[in-house]
């Protein structure tokens, strides 16, 4: 699919905004179009934007592509940058996507197969009066800082989510079974988590690295003064965020290592009272070894209180070890 944003006018305002429209594959591209969208395009469709553009548009598996030279150059007076984007954050489907950004002689073209959610955010936001500036380099830079929106956004969800987590991992509980199963669901949690961060860190560096292209590309350039102090404040952002994936992964290791720990004291309270019990029975089981020895000769075998003697016997050889073991408080 191509979807085409041309510069517009609001009815009501008369606010410059821009307009989002899908393009038919018999309809031309129209000359006043600033941002060109492929979504899952076809090979006719991508030569239909190679000839108005000029450009070579990448395939999808050029774009999975991990050697920085691949993924941020110029060919052709037009610069290929791309990143990858989260999507679907809220399901357990959520993964990383490669999308590209084309810009050419002040339009822009993307190209993805997949659908992030801040893609969704921006069109909201440009089809507002004056929420962007009609021009390529400003729409890539919206674009961009919505990615950041995004990604602040799913931090700040996930350090709520881990929050939430660590709460229920410190929690005193009674139920010693509930309690295992309980320490069972939160690794798998704290695994999810920290597989949805790792995606969003890899993510922020992807769009770091075509952030610092544009800045040291706008330097040379002489870009508008706004814009290159919008791709300076983005790039502060990012690795304000960065440093805050860092430290909700040190904090998922943290809990990690407690939940481990947790985990381990459970094991050792079942080893103990495995321990008690057996040291509990064994006196009983050598007074009754002794008496069950067939010798024909044994003075207790003729007593008439010997059997009640002996089991007393082995009941007290019972009682004081436990008693013992609740002086200690080791039970």
């Amino acid at each position: 699919m191509i979807f085409v944003h041309q510069p517009n006018a609001c009815a009501s305002t008369g606010h410059p905004l821009l307009e989002r429209r899908l393009l038919e594959m018999s309809e031309p591209i129209p000359p006043d179009a600033l941002w060109i969208d492929l979504i899952e395009p076809t090979r006719q469709e991508d030569h239909k934007v190679e000839a108005f553009l000029g450009i070579s548009i990448p395939t999808r598996e050029e774009m999975e592509d991990i050697e920085p030279s691949e993924l941020l150059y110029v060919e052709n007076g037009a610069r290929y940058m791309t990143g990858r984007l989260l999507c679907r954050v809220d399901t357990d489907d959520a993964r990383l996507t490669g999308v590209t950004f084309i810009l050419r002689d002040n339009k822009l073209a993307t190209v993805r197969y997949d659908d992030p959610q801040a893609f969704r955010m921006f069109v909201h936001r440009a089809a507002r009066p004056a929420g962007v500036l009609l021009t390529g380099e400003a729409i890539l830079a919206g674009l961009i800082e919505t990615v950041i929106d995004r990604a602040a956004d799913v931090l700040q969800a996930q350090g709520e989510r881990i929050d939430r987590l660590s709460r229920r991992i410190f929690a005193e509980h009674s139920d010693p079974s509930a309690r295992n199963a309980e320490l069972q669901d939160t690794l798998r949690a704290l695994g999810r988590h920290n597989e949805l961060l790792s995606q969003q860190r890899e993510s922020l560096v992807s769009v770091e690295r075509i952030l610092l292209s544009l800045s040291a590309s706008y330097r040379v350039s002489k870009a508008p003064r706004e814009i290159r102090e919008e791709v300076r404040s983005t790039l502060r952002d990012l690795q304000s965020l960065e440093e805050h994936a860092s430290f909700l992964s040190g904090k998922i290791q943290f809990l990690l290592d407690a939940t481990l720990g947790l985990v381990n004291l459970e094991q050792n309270n079942i080893i103990k009272l495995f321990s008690v019990m057996a040291v509990v029975f064994m006196p009983p089981t050598l007074i009754a070894s002794m008496y069950g020895m067939n010798f024909k000769v044994m003075p207790e075998l003729d007593w008439g209180f010997g059997y009640p003697m002996a089991v007393v016997m082995m009941v007290v050889a019972a009682i004081l070890p436990y008693a013992f073991f609740r002086w200690k408080r080791w039970l």
